[in-house]
């Protein structure tokens, strides 16, 4: 268990919680301290899917600047991995993971919801990548993951301006996939990822997997990951049973082992 990032369990959802006052800032203790808790979560059997949650007051207000105004060109060379790598961590966690947004999530706050599958909004939450207002751009994903995901026109706009997003324009241009009030967005972000305590955490895993390495290739060859994470399901012991009641007793019936 980390200093300042724990991951605390409860029901088989598997909660990522952030916890350095005032405002959550990732120096490089909290990405390392990710990283750790990112994998556990990944292989842990008890945990079915995951939170990302910062705590009531904010979601993360982005990287510590303090930390990284101090730095030269050699040593941002060398963090710049470490930099990358929480958001990575983040990303390649093979299960459904939500991020619980109450807030500001800017900068690399922005960047670490944008590592995971959904984000769930809080109406006061803002948004941003105001990285250009420092002289540097997004560093731990931000040029990529946001132009993934509302586009490189949209992303550009956020990316050279600088500026907040709140809920509602968030919400609108695909960068957050809730809103909620915000003493129900943690809760409606656990609810969501309860639904796959039990569920066939191996089919889950290929279908990640293969929306997630598919999104980086040409469709052709998207659809050849599809095709061999497909047929690699039907090795498992989920996909038997899967088949066997839908034969039997029809659609939502099965019981599952992750086997």
């Amino acid at each position: 268990m980390g200093e300042f990032v724990r991951l605390e369990v409860a029901d088989g959802v598997g909660t990522i919680r952030l916890d350095r006052p005032k405002m959550n800032a990732l120096d490089a203790q909290v990405q390392r301290e990710l990283i750790e808790v990112s994998r556990e979560a990944d292989t842990r059997d008890d945990v079915a899917a995951v939170v990302l949650h910062g705590g009531e007051r904010v979601f993360a207000a982005g990287a510590d600047v303090k930390e990284m105004a101090e730095m030269s060109y050699q040593e941002m060379v060398r963090h710049a991995h470490l930099l990358q790598e929480f958001t990575r961590a983040v990303a390649a966690i093979g299960k459904p993971t939500v991020s619980a947004i109450t807030g500001f999530a800017l900068g690399g706050g922005c960047e670490l919801a944008l590592a995971t599958d959904l984000r769930f909004a809080a109406d006061g939450a803002k948004l941003g990548q105001p990285e250009i207002l420092l002289g540097i751009i997004p560093g731990a994903g931000g040029t990529q993951r946001l132009a993934r995901l509302v586009g490189p026109a949209t992303a550009k706009d956020l990316i050279y301006t600088g500026r907040f997003v709140d809920a509602q324009e968030a919400l609108a241009i695909g960068l957050v996939d809730r809103v909620l009030p915000a003493d129900e967005v943690y809760s409606a972000a656990v609810a969501w990822a309860a639904q796959f305590v039990g569920g066939a955490s191996l089919a889950l895993r290929a279908a990640k997997a293969a929306v997630d390495r598919g999104l980086e290739v040409d469709l052709q060859s998207g659809l050849e990951i599809e095709r061999v994470e497909f047929t690699g399901l039907f090795a498992t012991d989920d996909r038997t049973a899967g088949m066997t009641s839908f034969v039997e007793n029809g659609p939502g019936k099965a019981t599952f082992t992750g086997r």
